[in-house]
């Protein structure tokens, strides 16, 4: 049986992304995704919590990121999970990560915090400007209102 592996993220950017160049001249950008979680606890108040999701992008789009998006930006981010693991040189014990190999970005704000319209992907990263917002979405959504 082949395994399939697929993940869909949005949230903001934690703090600017790294671009650098491994030795053999390919361009990777890291980046970590803070995405919220709002529910509902046992005794029926309301609680809020946050994940920090690393990312990491390669090529044309991890440039594109690198060079547009900021600490705050909103984002959507989908591609696959990947589990890196590596021996801790100071203390020996084995450690290991699960981050997301980015292969779809979308940019939901504009780096001034204001909704943007700008998408790319890795298919289609020299597109910008794709309206992906409709305009008669509200500017807050009451995420009470939601049925799941």
């Amino acid at each position: 049986m082949r395994g399939f592996s697929k993940a869909i993220i949005t949230g903001n950017l934690t703090r600017d992304p790294e671009l650098r160049t491994t030795p053999n001249g390919s361009s990777v950008c890291s980046f970590s995704v803070a995405v919220n979680r709002v529910y509902r606890d046992s005794a029926g108040n309301q609680q809020e919590d946050v994940s920090f999701i690393d990312c990491s992008a390669w090529g044309k789009l991890g440039e594109m990121i690198g060079q547009y998006a900021k600490k705050g930006s909103g984002v959507l981010v989908s591609g696959r999970l990947d589990q890196r693991s590596w021996e801790d040189k100071n203390s020996g014990s084995k450690r290991s990560r699960v981050e997301i190999v980015v292969e779809d970005f979308n940019f939901l704000t504009a780096n001034n915090g204001e909704r943007d319209g700008a998408s790319s992907s890795k298919s289609a990263a020299k597109e910008e400007n794709v309206d992906v917002i409709p305009e008669d979405v509200p500017d807050e959504i009451d995420l009470s209102e939601i049925p799941f």
